[in-house]
């Protein structure tokens, strides 16, 4: 009986580190929107993919679903307040929790992401308010005004950023002038450190960490800028002036051996940046006015960068180590895109979602499908996860199964 009696305990303990262990993150664990999933149809029906699940009655927001093994998170905004929902495999509300007061300006609705990280929930309001929860139950267990505590400035279309956690350390932007640039501690919601950045006011970016020779920064654009900094104690290492005015960098920058992609808005395209051997500055290689979308980034594929643009229309697929267009098009465009079992998904504004297959000098449009609702602003980024597609509109969220039989 001892011995049945320390078997269980053990078995319970593996079960709640591996719980504990499930983590999610914005566009995948590396936020360059590549999901692993293999065994993916190459092909869609006409109609497109199976649904196997919907659901709608999310109220307005903008947010992707947060997907683990066991639930799906998602955010949605009713009269003014934001919620937070969870969902099993099968689509059955689990349960529902209100959060607190909403964006009610710009395009009203909740933006942030929920994260999950070991056995705990994190979520953002436009408002700044974070908010940890309870995965299993959604109960609260803390919250934090950016505003508020940390003298944040209100920016035009209100807070869009998802967090970063990253081992005991959350990461946000509060955009502030002593805290610019902050880390908490993720249990507690306590200050860690806070850095002056360079003065700038959050621009809607999503950091990333990225590691350059053994070293790693931590990346994030401010109004202005392309700013690197230490995560241990918010050092500043070098910023670099993206030459853009109006202040709005949604999309997170693409990093690989030593380069740096980061795109603008409205006109103002795209900048590839050279790390120097010492990592402490950036030099400019290439500029393009392709990838001028203010949301939706773009994903790194073999050698080349695919993604949509505001100005012309056109997707396109541009080399990475030069900038010249090798493929462009003006469909599926404007569009948010991410990736897995080597085709690209494309999920453009008003609504149509295209399978991509890419190519070592272009790419091919395989498969096309529109969801529903005719109305302009689809810009939440699908996730793909376990062999199904997570696509939001508005009040709702599809649920469908792409994977190959």
């Amino acid at each position: 009986m001892k011995n049945l009696s320390v078997l269980a305990f053990i078995l319970i303990l593996s079960i709640s580190i591996i719980d504990a262990q499930e983590n999610t993150s914005w566009r995948g664990s590396n936020r360059d929107g590549i999901y692993p999933d293999k065994n993916l149809l190459a092909k869609w029906p006409e109609s497109g993919p199976t649904l196997a699940w919907k659901f709608d009655g999310l109220g307005l927001g903008y947010t992707s679903a947060s997907v683990t093994n066991e639930r799906v998170f998602i955010t949605g905004t009713t009269d003014s307040t934001s919620y937070l929902f969870s969902f099993n495999h099968n689509g059955e509300l689990q349960w529902k929790r209100e959060l607190g007061k909403e964006w009610v300006v710009n395009f009203p609705g909740v933006r942030s992401t929920p994260q999950i990280y070991d056995g705990r929930g994190y979520v953002l309001s436009g408002r700044g308010v974070i908010y940890c929860f309870d995965p299993n139950s959604g109960n609260v267990l803390w919250t934090l005004d950016l505003y508020k505590q940390y003298d944040g400035r209100v920016v035009k279309f209100g807070i869009t950023e998802n967090l970063l956690i990253d081992g005991e350390k959350l990461f946000c932007t509060p955009g502030g002038i002593g805290a610019n640039i902050i880390a908490l501690d993720r249990k507690t919601g306590s200050l860690i450190w806070k850095s002056k950045g360079v003065g700038e006011p959050s621009a809607y970016c999503s950091p990333r960490i990225i590691e350059y020779k053994g070293v790693r920064y931590l990346l994030t654009i401010t109004e202005k800028s392309i700013v690197s900094l230490n995560p241990e104690n918010g050092e500043v290492i070098w910023s670099h002036d993206l030459q853009y005015p109006h202040g709005i960098h949604s999309n997170t920058p693409v990093y690989r051996d030593g380069y740096i992609f980061a795109m603008n808005g409205w006109e103002f395209g795209s900048v590839m940046l050279k790390l120097s051997d010492d990592g402490k500055s950036v030099t400019e290689v290439w500029r393009s006015k392709l990838f001028d979308l203010e949301h939706g980034d773009v994903v790194l594929i073999g050698d080349n960068i695919y993604g949509a643009d505001w100005t012309t229309k056109h997707f396109s697929c541009v080399d990475w180590k030069t900038g010249v267009v090798k493929d462009s098009v003006k469909t599926i465009s404007p569009s948010s895109v991410i990736a897995a079992d080597g085709l690209i998904y494309a999920y453009t504004y008003s609504g149509e979602v295209a399978l991509v297959k890419p190519l070592e000098n272009g790419f091919e449009v395989i498969s096309k499908f529109k969801v529903e609702g005719v109305k302009r602003d689809h810009i939440a980024i699908p996730v793909i996860n376990k062999g199904r597609l997570y696509i939001r509109y508005a009040n709702s969220l599809w649920v469908y199964s792409i994977a190959a039989k």
